[in-house]
């Protein structure tokens, strides 16, 4: 009973905490690369993104049109991967979050199991990065790649960056994510080894029988629905930077969280928080098991 309100504690201190540090980020760190934090644009996006992305909203557009335009990774499971952004846009990226974790500035954990990486509300790129990756681009592909996900009702997402590296992380556990669906881009850098895992869904009893196993390559980047348990396995030699976007759709996890798979009982928080909403909007049918 105390574990339990201690970490009720925590997380009620999670937002507060994380507004303090975006407003210390805000007022006192001068980034190296300034022009990552303007407002996307297509050229850092890969044309194959692009490409995928105008088929979504074209007149007609269907599941078997866009899948022409992706590699379909496993049919069964129902992840896809499609090169995201362009090899400069991920170097300045790279570079920009390395000068970041340089700094003498406040870093938040990425999540609960990784210890290395960066939270990119904090640093100020949800408003001109994040947000419109989601809007305009991410919320047309998932509409037709996963509509009983919630896939065309995506409305906040928490992205971050994780790092790996010898004497750091090496690799990360079996787990789901705390999202409707998942993009996971690989930024770099050289690196060996540390190749995503994947077993079904983790409601499923016989989840983790025969693991398919993704490759990272640079720029591209995996999609995937939350629920799929997933992994990373350990890295060999380099550092490996990945960008992960839990993209979240109040109307899936207003009904129902997808980490207790309860009928959610709310508190106010900060900023999009972990995606639930006191309004209530369209509903949605919650992701299938299969």
């Amino acid at each position: 009973m105390v574990e339990l309100e201690q970490e009720v504690e925590r997380r009620q201190r999670l937002g507060p905490e994380s507004a303090a540090r975006k407003a210390l980020i805000a007022s006192s760190y001068h980034p190296a690369r300034p022009e990552v934090y303007d407002s996307l644009q297509d050229a850092a996006l890969a044309p194959e993104f692009l490409a995928a992305a105008e088929y979504s909203v074209s007149p007609g557009a269907d599941l078997k049109g866009l899948l022409q335009r992706l590699e379909t990774v496993s049919g069964e499971k129902r992840i896809y991967r499609v090169p995201v952004f362009t090899a400069p846009f991920c170097q300045a990226l790279l570079e920009e979050l390395e000068h970041f974790e340089q700094s003498d500035m406040p870093k938040g954990r990425p999540n609960t199991m990784n210890n290395y990486g960066v939270l990119l509300h904090e640093l100020g790129l949800d408003e001109p990065l994040m947000t419109p990756l989601r809007e305009r681009f991410l919320q047309p592909l998932m509409a037709l790649l996963y509509p009983d996900c919630g896939g065309g009702r995506l409305d906040s997402h928490r992205a971050f960056v994780v790092k790996y590296a010898l004497g750091q992380d090496l690799e990360l556990g079996c787990h789901y994510d705390n999202a409707e669906l998942t993009l996971n881009v690989a930024l770099g850098k050289v690196f060996t080894g540390g190749a995503l895992y994947f077993g079904g869904l983790f409601q499923a009893p016989t989840a983790l029988t025969e693991p398919l196993e993704v490759e990272h390559v640079v720029g591209q980047g995996v999609l995937h629905r939350g629920g799929q348990l997933h992994g990373a396995r350990p890295l060999g030699t380099g550092e490996r930077w990945n960008l992960v976007v839990w993209l979240r759709a109040s109307a899936v996890r207003n009904r129902l969280c997808p980490m207790c798979h309860r009928e959610p009982d709310l508190v106010d928080d900060e900023g999009f928080s972990d995606g639930f909403t006191r309004e209530e909007p369209t509903t949605v049918d919650v992701c299938a098991l299969t």
